[in-house]
């Protein structure tokens, strides 16, 4: 990758796991009714053929981990574990009754805080719970993120019982200083324990979740990391850019010193070790920042074109609807988002009310629609096209004088139907998505909004 490259067009943008993106949604927000109408439109056009997914947010953490940006609560009582389950059932329970038939179930997803910070039994409650008032698709999915240091053997076989086969571990550096400055520490024995385990009960996708771009860190710490790594040889990796967004994030990401961070070139290093390393390893390349092996079941995604991308990241399959559930979840109808409110106590509060608790949204419009097409075919598919009419749009012209100058930099190939990214101009895919982008290019941010883009 050339180092020119990285410099130039290395600016602040969006990671699209939307269009809109969060910043851009409607300042309104989105009226109750809305997301009521637009969820129920998108059930009834969905429900019987491709199913529904749900993402559950469990917030709980018994320590911070400094480099993280998810919405969280920090605390060692698990007494405020049956409370939120409950909750979170009443919940679902709220969805169940607007909707005109029995859901029939492809994906549920497990995200944090720390789902693992709740005991087997609990989790066993809450699947119950979700599945005594639906049906499952022939084949879904159920996946689960998991604490190395938490997660016990009675977590893996109650919730492989319960039908998941895939989880997912954050591993970040296996660096003691690093780890030490994130506050996320667990020495290697503990991530091959829970892989082992995992891989004995019978799971049959295991990811680990790598990060460049930390404090402190350095080649040799990335070249350690995935050497150690390649002995466990999970399924999947997700090796993505740390996002350095104090000013959203709060404290946290203030417990270090920016000059504590790689440089642009130091951490311009660091990938392209990590990425030749797992080239080598036979990862190969999905949508941006994900790696799979060819046995896994996202490559063959990838080769089939059925890659999606949404709130919870990149999945094999695609659901028009997903209902998102729990404390700061983020739903997508496809044709609007809805965002839960971001406290446990107001969560709790508006849910034992008997009202969905929702804080913001987006209704999506249809240039909208459009656009969040081509950005999502370019995310998964690194290609879009515009050969039918209804992906044209005025302004389409525009947006591809704004790729000119990357044309001529050899990182996109454009046609009068639509346009390639070469294989070496994946890491640049959110400079080419920002071309289409309208609202952004619309209206500029004046204040840091953005992680930068590689």
């Amino acid at each position: 990758m050339r180092q020119d490259l990285i410099q130039k067009y290395n600016i602040p943008g969006p990671r699209y796991t939307s269009y809109p993106t969060v910043p851009y949604w409607n300042e309104d927000g989105i009226a109750l009714d809305d997301w009521k109408r637009t969820m129920i439109q998108a059930f009834k056009e969905s429900n019987s053929e491709e199913g529904i997914s749900i993402y559950i947010h469990l917030p709980f953490c018994e320590n911070l981990c400094t480099f993280c940006g998810c919405h969280k609560r920090i605390t060692k009582r698990h007494d405020v574990e049956e409370p939120y389950i409950d909750t979170v059932l009443k919940e679902w329970n709220l969805y169940c009754e607007l909707l005109p038939e029995r859901p029939r179930i492809k994906e549920i997803h497990l995200g944090g805080g720390t789902p693992t910070f709740f005991s087997a039994t609990s989790l066993s409650k809450l699947i119950n719970g979700i599945m005594a008032k639906a049906e499952l698709c022939d084949e879904y999915e159920f996946s689960f993120e998991g604490h190395p240091n938490n997660t016990t053997e009675e977590h893996l076989k109650t919730l492989f019982d319960l039908g998941f086969r895939r989880n997912s571990f954050g591993v970040q550096d296996y660096d003691p200083k690093v780890q030490n400055t994130i506050k996320r520490i667990q020495p290697f024995e503990k991530v091959k324990t829970v892989t082992d385990l995992s891989r004995q009960i019978g799971y049959t996708s295991v990811s680990h979740d790598l990060v460049f771009g930390l404090p402190h860190q350095t080649k040799e710490s990335i070249i350690d990391t995935i050497e150690k790594t390649r002995a466990l040889k999970p399924d999947r990796i997700a090796f993505y850019s740390y996002a350095h967004v104090p000013w959203i994030k709060g404290n946290g990401q203030r417990g270090y010193d920016e000059k504590d961070l790689p440089s642009a070139d130091e951490k311009r290093v660091l990938y392209e070790t990590g990425k030749r390393m797992l080239d080598e390893l036979g990862y190969v390349e999905i949508g941006m920042d994900h790696f799979a092996l060819k046995s896994d079941n996202m490559h063959e995604a990838m080769v089939k074109k059925s890659l999606h991308r949404n709130f919870m990241g990149y999945t094999a399959g695609k659901t028009k609807l997903m209902i998102g559930i729990g404390m700061s979840s983020i739903s997508d109808s496809w044709y609007s988002f809805a965002q839960n409110v971001k406290t446990v106590e107001e969560y709790q509060e508006i849910v034992n009310k008997g009202e969905i608790p929702l804080l913001r949204g987006h209704l999506l419009n249809e240039e909208d629609l459009v656009i969040r097409e081509h950005i999502l075919n370019i995310m998964c598919h690194f290609e879009t096209s515009w050969k039918e009419d209804r992906l044209k749009f005025p302004e389409l012209e525009n947006c591809l004088e704004y790729l000119k100058e990357m044309e001529k930099d050899g990182l996109v190939e454009i046609s009068s139907e639509g346009l390639k990214l070469p294989e070496g101009a994946r890491p640049f895919v959110r400079n080419i998505c920002m071309a289409f982008d309208l609202r952004l290019l619309r209206n500029k941010p004046k204040t840091r909004v953005f992680s930068m883009t590689i």
